[in-house]
């Protein structure tokens, strides 16, 4: 296995956050919304959607990039038992959590990839070491993903505050429905009003692999790039405290999978 844990900040460590939950029918009939994680649902964005240029097309290079962190999923793990194969690298949230959680009923390693069954229970977890994986503090955060099947299903990948406060800042990349395109989602740290944000487009498809990076520089920058292209720097609304590295799917919609090549961080 491909596991690189140098120079990691020390963490503030934190259980899993709890909150509520729409349902599947009401996944399925709020048109335009999108629910984001946390058991909030977020509104359509009004800002235009930038087209990006050129045509995108799938990523061909499965390498993982030299970093702080690094998991390339080479160690098969039946379900049920990948939190224990690498407990240092995937911090999975307790079966029950918001009543749609369940990584011990849908998450297994396989083939190189992490493997989340979608369809009748969702899965959320935290990339890193329980020491370490709620310490981030600025860095490079990368994932190579794909989704197949999934329709009404979708994944937001993210950095979430370790307060728990959304106006501490929300990065969400890539966030959105699996039958769609994928956006990166720049969130308000204004409070009462973290619900807007600015929406970056990517153009590609979550049928492809890809890779979605976010740099962030605490306090002042924020640069989201697929396969190497960048789509824009934001320069407002940047944290500068503690961040987890994180993904969550719902639990309605088709069943299909979600593919996780690798996922490293750098500090």
């Amino acid at each position: 296995m491909n596991r690189r844990h140098r120079g990691l900040l020390v963490a503030i460590t934190a259980g899993a956050l709890v909150f509520g939950a729409p349902t599947a029918a009401s996944a399925a009939t709020t048109s335009g919304w999108w629910w984001g994680g946390h058991g909030r649902w977020q509104p359509p964005v009004t800002a235009p959607t930038p087209t990006p240029a050129p045509a995108p097309v799938a990523d061909t290079d499965s390498s993982a990039p030299a970093a702080s962190f690094v998991e390339d999923f080479n160690d098969y793990a039946a379900t049920g038992l990948v939190a224990q194969t690498y407990k240092q690298a995937w911090q999975p949230y307790p079966d029950g959590t918001s009543g749609i959680y369940a990584p011990s009923k849908t998450v297994s390693v396989h083939d190189g990839v992490m493997d989340v069954q979608l369809g009748g229970a969702g899965t959320a977890g935290t990339f890193g070491t329980f020491a370490k994986a709620w310490g981030h503090v600025g860095g490079s955060f990368s994932v190579r993903a794909k989704a197949t099947g999934g329709d009404g299903n979708g994944a937001a990948f993210m950095l979430w505050p370790t307060s728990g406060i959304w106006s501490d800042g929300e990065i969400d990349f890539p966030e959105g429905n699996f039958d769609e395109s994928p956006s990166a989602y720049h969130h308000s740290m204004t409070p009462g009003q973290e619900s807007n944000r600015v929406q970056l487009g990517t153009g590609v498809s979550w049928r492809d692999w890809h890779t979605y990076k976010i740099d962030w520089v605490p306090g002042k920058s924020v640069t989201y790039s697929v396969d190497g292209r960048v789509l824009d720097t934001i320069t407002h609304d940047v944290p500068w405290t503690p961040h987890r590295f994180m993904f969550q799917t719902g639990n309605w919609g088709d069943s299909g999978n979600l593919l996780i090549d690798w996922v490293s961080t750098t500090e």
